[in-house]
């Protein structure tokens, strides 16, 4: 890779240039990867630019156009968007949640309230059933549309399992208690303690209906056990300790699953006194469903991470523990090796369901085999007027694909409610890093979120991680490539030898000259994002065209 762009060759060009000019250079926006893979749909790029400026306000209005909760998403996302950061060929991926994180924060303490769209009131009621990431979401942007939203959930509080499956020491409850109350601040009516067993009787009143249980519903597995041995689910265990229960574990606790939910009920059997913590976990560390950043910091915490074993009984305080192996397509299989581990409590994390069988007696509803209901491409059921989303119908569990899922399907609703059909508008060019000059660009590496120290971290529930400072966020931000998409460098117009690009002013870019353009793409090669596309020639243009 050169370090710099090379500079035009004008002899080889010469048969495309002047007066016999066969190509013309355009401005063009591209899709940065981050925006393409953001569950959410968040303009990534655009709020860390105006971040990037000190525009802290305007960044984070920007980004709750889209997402409604930076501060929760900026703490418990797994932030698909930095593995596909083109900044990770540099030197290392843009750190976009915490970014995000310092913006949630930032808003909270400054009390911005969440805008709403200048819709005039339509009249129509929409009922949410659950008031977890999805339903919240959907419940945000259909009041922004107009509509009057009322949410029901059979939770105490609302947040589904943003409250009641992640622990404290991830996500404090003040900053989800802030960022649920905003949205009741725009007069979303939220009804908690009330479950849903009819839909026909609760839709009553309503135009349409956005159904998204989340998967609170543990999955099990007959482990033979006497009486000694005490075992729990993992989710109504997590659910107590966030209910301000202290459950009684014993010394040595073992949880058998390998999936997130898995390492949030050992790290919180640490925090509860546990001793000894272990995972068992039937696959190897490669097929584990958890997040690799999830299974580090429990490992930092002193969880003991079992590999490729299975639990074959629970004679407490003794685990007979199968060891398994691969096969060679990598599917684990038993290899009648046995051993003991030590454990007083044994936690079951081996997944959840949604509870969907209130909608087995609507018409039109379908399921799958595993009981997640069936939805078209815009979200809707088989029953007209009656949405679904988040983990009740097929996809990845996670806070913020339950989060763009509500936003989606507010799109839907609002055209269904409004007798029109929504259109997703065609999407750009992915701008990947091939197509960028990174010449422009200097070695960067990440600002790094304090943490606590392992020792102090088990201690107690308190928030593990910590934030950006101010000028850490500046910096972190103006680290973003701006992937496809003009950032107004100057590049192009101190390029061209014949003056043929116009600044227009900050903010607004810039336009090509056509009278004086010759073709020579000297600016194409040397815009450092790809900004700039050459494209043939025409016998007429429209005025947009240069800019």
């Amino acid at each position: 890779m050169h370090d710099l762009t090379s500079v035009p060759d004008l002899v080889q060009d010469a048969g495309l240039t002047g007066a016999a000019r066969a190509r013309r250079p355009v401005y063009v926006d591209l899709l940065p990867p981050c925006n393409a893979g953001c569950p959410a749909g968040e303009n990534i790029q655009a709020w860390l630019a105006a971040a990037r400026d000190g525009e802290f306000e305007r960044a984070w209005r920007l980004l709750t156009d889209d997402n409604p909760f930076p501060a929760i998403h900026g703490r418990v996302c797994y932030h698909p968007c930095e593995s596909v950061c083109n900044r990770a060929e540099l030197d290392s991926a843009v750190s976009i949640h915490a970014v995000e994180r310092f913006l949630g924060d930032l808003a909270m303490s400054n009390h911005w309230p969440l805008g709403m769209e200048e819709a005039e009131p339509t009249g129509k009621r929409v009922l949410v059933i659950g008031a977890g990431p999805s339903g919240l979401s959907a419940a945000y942007h259909l009041a922004r549309r107009g509509h009057q939203v009322e949410v029901r959930d059979a939770g105490a509080e609302p947040g589904g399992m943003m409250r009641y499956g992640i622990p404290a020491y991830r996500l404090p409850r003040d900053v989800l208690a802030a960022e649920i109350g905003r949205i009741e601040a725009m007069g979303v009516r939220i009804s908690c303690g009330h479950p849903v067993t009819d839909l026909d009787a609760e839709r009553a009143g309503f135009d349409a209906v956005f159904v998204a249980v989340g998967a609170h519903l543990s999955k099990h597995v007959d482990i033979p056990a006497r009486e000694a041995g005490r075992i729990v689910d993992a989710v109504p265990f997590l659910r107590e300790v966030a209910a301000g229960g202290h459950p009684v574990l014993g010394r040595r606790v073992a949880v058998y699953g390998g999936g997130n939910t898995a390492m949030d009920a050992a790290r919180t059997a640490k925090r509860l006194g546990a001793g000894d913590a272990l995972i068992v976990y039937r696959r190897s560390r490669e097929r584990m469903p958890a997040h690799e950043e999830e299974a580090v910091a429990a490992e930092r915490e002193g969880v003991t991470i079992n590999w490729l074993r299975t639990i074959t009984a629970f004679d407490g305080p003794e685990l007979t523990i199968e060891t398994m192996e691969l096969d060679p397509s990598g599917y684990p299989r038993p290899t009648g090796r046995y051993e003991k581990l030590s454990a007083d409590t044994l936690i079951l994390a081996l997944g959840q369901d949604a509870d969907t069988r209130f909608l087995r007696a609507v018409p039109g509803v379908e399921f799958k085999r595993d009981g997640t209901v069936l939805v078209g491409p815009d979200m809707m059921t088989g029953c007209p007027g009656v949405f679904a989303g988040g983990d009740m119908v097929p996809a990845e569990r996670t806070v913020t694909v339950g989060t763009g899922h509500g936003k989606k399907a507010a799109r839907f609703i609002d055209a269904y409610l409004r007798g029109g059909s929504y259109v997703a508008p065609p999407k750009h060019e992915e701008a990947g890093f091939e197509l960028l000059h990174p010449w422009y660009f200097t070695d960067a590496p990440p600002s790094e979120q304090p943490e606590r120290s392992a020792a102090s971290r088990v201690a107690d529930f308190a928030e593990v991680t910590g934030g950006l400072t101010e000028p850490e966020a500046v910096r972190e931000a103006a680290r973003c490539l701006s992937c496809g998409n003009c950032f107004e460098c100057d590049a192009c117009a101190a390029a061209c030898p014949e003056d043929a690009v116009i600044k227009l002013g900050r903010g607004h870019r810039y336009e090509f000259d056509y009278d004086r353009c010759t073709g020579c793409a000297a600016c194409y090669q040397q815009c450092p994002v790809h900004a700039i596309e050459m494209v043939p020639e025409r016998a007429e243009s429209t005025p947009e065209e240069g800019r």
